[in-house]
């Protein structure tokens, strides 16, 4: 079982002020490809799973931003992190 719940919210300083949802939309690809469970949010995305791969998977945006040619990356985040497991189900399975 998972032992950690990881919200982002990836803010891009884009090249010249334009869009950035082209840049968020990279940064949930990069998410994908790590193969781990995850959810998009309207303001952030959730992602489970151990600790070290999520904080692994935020690096990996970041560079992903930058190489795509922002200058800077502002990465809000929300960690909740549980020894004994959790899931995103967990907390709001009730809603669903």
């Amino acid at each position: 079982m998972s032992k950690s719940l990881v919200s982002i919210q990836i803010i891009p300083k884009t090249k010249n002020g334009e869009d950035v949802i082209p840049y968020v939309d990279e940064a949930i690809s990069v998410i994908h490809a790590a193969g781990i469970k995850y959810e998009v949010h309207p303001l952030e995305t959730t992602m489970e799973g151990d600790l070290e791969q999520l904080f692994d998977v935020i690096r990996r945006m970041n560079e992903r931003m930058i190489e795509m040619g922002s200058k800077n990356v502002i990465s809000q985040i929300k960690v909740l992190y549980q020894p004994d497991g959790i899931q995103m189900d967990d907390l709001t399975g009730k809603y669903k």
